[in-house]
């Protein structure tokens, strides 16, 4: 049973650039936590700290309530999936998983069996003879996956492990790595992405970084659907969150909010009376807009839509830096150039004073 603590931690090279601070985060046994944010947050530094490959400057790490701040990473029993495959071109595929249980002395029937088992639950058992060089990119994938799973680790790390494989390959992926989750319930996964869709498919947890520091840590739809601050709720989803400065102009259990483009739009989220006056950005999804012909949150001429069969992207014109995005179900090709009114149910209307959300005050 294998539990994670990070206290405190923090990462600095140098004496100046630092990198993160006050990492606090707990991973139970079984879970699937998945490390996202934009280019450059510290995700694959943070992976690669837990993996004893990066050394910590601040705060400990604990492993099954060990401190393993200064145990070799090879000590840790930990296993690293990383980007690159980095297979051992001139070994077929048996012996590309057997190699460290060899280096580890482990008895002929002991990798045999590891060997059996990793193939049988990755599907790697007709690949078993062949090189590398003869097999597709997910099945090379999967061979690095196995080379962990033989050394039947404490906690197995994954550093975007999709990331060089085409479209239709990272679906096929992802979806055995959904699989080989669900085939080993009381392993323990931490897994670096800066794929939504992988996030929120394979997550228990996801932990948003920004700023050096932890934004959010939820289930993928309490990130989803109750972001604690503007970062988190533009990050998460796409196209990204809409937001709209206004005015609140009604307190209580609903919370009605004048915006500064003319519009009105009303929230679940509950306020109190010292609230009325105060100064707020409300958020949208594009998927939560729909068409009204009575009061609308927002109204625009739309400049470009995109089509994809099952949804349109309404584009409209504005000028602010962030365009407003509306995604309506069906096909809309005929609405460029026209005005439309946009509304959305309070539940879906999230309401950020100075960033961070009113409903988690």
């Amino acid at each position: 049973m294998t539990s994670l603590k990070l206290t405190d931690v923090g990462k600095t090279y140098g004496n100046a650039v630092e990198v993160l601070k006050h990492i606090d985060l707990e991973i139970e046994t079984g879970e699937l936590v998945v490390f996202v944010g934009p280019s450059g947050c510290g995700k694959s530094t943070l992976l690669r700290m837990i993996a004893g490959l990066e050394k910590i400057s601040s705060g400990t790490l604990e492993i099954d309530g060990q401190v393993v701040n200064n145990v070799p990473p090879a000590q840790r029993g930990i296993a690293m999936v990383f980007q690159s495959y980095a297979l051992y071109p001139h070994m077929t595929v048996r012996d590309n998983m057997t190699f460290a249980l060899k280096l580890a002395k482990k008895s002929k029937a002991e990798i045999d069996e590891a060997v059996n088992k990793a193939a049988r639950i990755l599907q790697l058992e007709p690949y078993l003879d062949r090189l590398p060089k003869a097999l597709s990119g997910g099945q090379r994938q999967r061979v690095a996956i196995g080379r962990s799973i033989v050394r039947d680790p404490k906690v197995y790390l994954f550093d975007e492990p999709l990331s060089n494989l085409d479209a239709a390959l990272r679906v096929a992926t992802r979806i055995e790595i959904a699989q080989l989750k669900e085939s080993m319930p009381e392993s323990t996964m931490i897994y670096v992405t800066h794929d939504q869709v992988e996030a929120m498919t394979l997550a228990s947890r996801i932990v948003v970084l920004a700023n050096k520091g932890i934004a959010q840590v939820g289930t993928p739809l309490e990130l989803y659907e109750r972001p604690e601050n503007e970062f988190v709720a533009q990050f998460i989803g796409s196209p990204a969150m809409n937001l709209f400065p206004g005015e609140i102009v009604e307190t209580g259990a609903r919370t009605v909010i004048r915006l500064d483009g003319g519009g009105t739009a009303v929230s679940a989220v509950p306020t109190q009376a010292a609230d009325k006056g105060l100064k707020v950005n409300i958020g949208i999804r594009p998927e939560d807009f729909v068409e009204t012909e009575g009061e609308a949150a927002y109204t625009g001429t739309v400049a470009i839509t995109e089509a994809l069969g099952e949804v349109t992207l309404l584009y409209f014109e504005t000028d602010a830096d962030q365009p407003v995005i509306a995604k309506l179900p069906g096909i809309h090709a005929d609405v460029r150039g026209r005005q439309v009114s946009l509304a959305a149910a309070p539940e879906k209307v999230q309401v950020f004073h100075n960033g961070i959300s009113l409903y988690y005050r």
